[in-house]
């Protein structure tokens, strides 16, 4: 097992009611499992299921987060902060 630091960002900060945590764990998402077991405020779990996630700084997909860590990782849990769903949708071209 290795340490795996989650770091929480903005809702997720919030959420979590921390802005840091470690946890040994094999995987990150052994990791994420024990933060989930420690709260029992959904919101937690609604934010980290939109969240996306940072490994040692890397956008990291759903399979990195079952790979056997060898050393300790940096995780940032960061939530959708800025707003919108996407594209603009407009009736008329803009006028600007």
């Amino acid at each position: 097992m290795v340490t795996v630091s989650l770091y929480y960002w903005a809702g997720a900060k919030a959420a979590a009611g921390i802005d840091v945590e470690r946890f040994d764990a094999e995987t990150v998402a052994a990791a994420l499992d024990q933060a989930r077991r420690r709260r029992s405020d959904p919101r937690f779990e609604r934010v980290l299921s939109v969240s996306s996630l940072l490994i040692d700084g890397l956008i990291a997909q759903d399979a990195d987060l079952d790979v056997t860590l060898t050393k300790p990782v940096r995780v940032e849990i960061l939530p959708p902060f800025a707003g919108g769903s996407g594209g603009l949708r407009r009736s008329e071209p803009d006028s600007r």
